[in-house]
């Protein structure tokens, strides 16, 4: 089997791009041929209003290696990457890890008067924000519209959580063409010692938090601070993506007890990790198609105050292995009690966390896309079904 892989060569240190690398480096070792394919011509920078066309336009330029791709047996691409090739014969596959209207039914506008308001006021006044809301949504839009598109066009469309899927579904994609398959994560999250839980638990934060107005609230990070705010005697790390250094600064000058590393090597975390075991993971982000800093965090024996995004729902049992939540009242309950366990009791939660995410390891996740992929090359063999 050849699989042509479509994505973006901008490297950054999460989401597709990591998986992509992973899935890639898996199905070579299964025998599977894999080979990468990045867009290389760049076009005139655009106005903020076009950003979303100017971002799909650009995988055009991949039809100048059309001969090449051409002889793979399936392209996959993340979302909207596969466009340019749905109009020839070779089986598509679209790999959606989340959806761009998940994006935009989940963030609301920034309203002062409302829960958690005064944070966003605040965040702009110390100039970590430009502004309340952003000046438009249609760069989103546009690209929202492209991925239903081609979500109903591709061959198959590869679900990240069922939440993706209901996503899939609502947009029109045939049940029969979604295939959920979580995503995986590094072998060296599975690597460590035996847990060694802390003495006294600390709240944790990690994975990508935004950097705009609009990322940021997707994340959550007016719920992050809210909770830290709400304990500030307790030890805080947060282990963010982001390219918004002002917001770096603000925390680490309004949030005590905390320490914040931006930007860090991933590889490098599970052994920064070490030292927090048995602490509160804090996910609260709005909206995630999958949530790897969930598991991630999971994987080292951290237990998770989440709200239902991304494979949460699916995950988490409540008392058993973390805490989903609906509100922040509700999160700081959980916080509270999870502050206050016995040691005992937070080393038989950290435990049932880790244990929960063990079915996340790679060559599992490997041999489900490899079902995927032969599925496609079947149902694509027997042709099209009689009307």
């Amino acid at each position: 089997m050849k699989i042509a892989f479509i994505h973006n060569e901008k490297k950054i240190g999460t989401g597709a791009h990591y998986i992509n690398d992973l899935m890639s480096k898996c199905m070579k070792e299964s025998g599977v041929t894999v080979k990468n394919f990045y867009p290389t011509h760049p076009l005139i920078d655009p106005p903020v209003h076009l950003k979303g066309l100017y971002n799909v336009l650009f995988f055009y330029s991949l039809l100048e290696k059309k001969n090449q791709i051409l002889g793979f047996d399936i392209v996959q691409g993340t979302t909207y990457t596969p466009l340019a090739f749905l109009p020839f014969s070779i089986p598509t596959v679209s790999h959606f890890g989340s959806t761009t209207w998940g994006f935009l039914r989940s963030v609301p506008a920034t309203k002062p008067q409302e829960p958690l308001g005064d944070i966003w006021v605040r965040l702009k006044k110390d100039s970590v924000i430009k502004q309340l809301n952003l000046r438009t949504k249609r760069p989103l839009r546009d690209v929202a519209e492209i991925e239903k598109l081609v979500a109903t066009r591709v061959d198959a469309v590869i679900a990240t959580s069922e939440i993706v899927r209901k996503d899939l579904l609502d947009i029109g994609v045939e049940p029969d063409r979604i295939h959920v398959v979580p995503n995986a994560i590094e072998d060296y999250w599975f690597e460590g010692k035996p847990l060694q839980i802390a003495e006294q638990p600390s709240l944790v934060s990690l994975g990508r938090i935004g950097s705009d107005v609009f990322t940021l609230k997707l994340k959550g990070i007016d719920r992050l601070i809210d909770w830290y705010q709400n304990h500030p005697s307790v030890q805080k790390l947060t282990i963010g993506i982001t390219v918004n250094h002002a917001l770096v600064n603000w925390f680490q000058t309004h949030l005590p007890n905390h320490r914040f590393f931006p930007n860090l090597a991933k590889e490098r975390i599970p052994a920064l990790l070490a030292e927090y075991t048995g602490g509160v993971l804090l996910i609260p982000s709005r909206y995630e198609g999958f949530s790897l800093s969930l598991v991630e965090g999971m994987s080292q024996g951290l237990i998770p105050v989440v709200y239902p995004v991304g494979i949460a729902p699916e995950l988490i049992k409540n008392g058993e292995n973390g805490f989903l939540v609906e509100s922040q009242a509700e999160g700081k309950k959980f916080i509270k009690y999870l502050l206050a366990l016995p040691k005992e009791e937070r080393l038989r939660l950290a435990l049932a966390a880790q244990e929960s995410v063990k079915k996340f390891n790679s060559r599992i996740i490997t041999k489900q896309l490899l079902a995927v992929y032969a599925s496609v090359l079947k149902r694509k063999a027997r042709g099209p079904s009689p009307s």
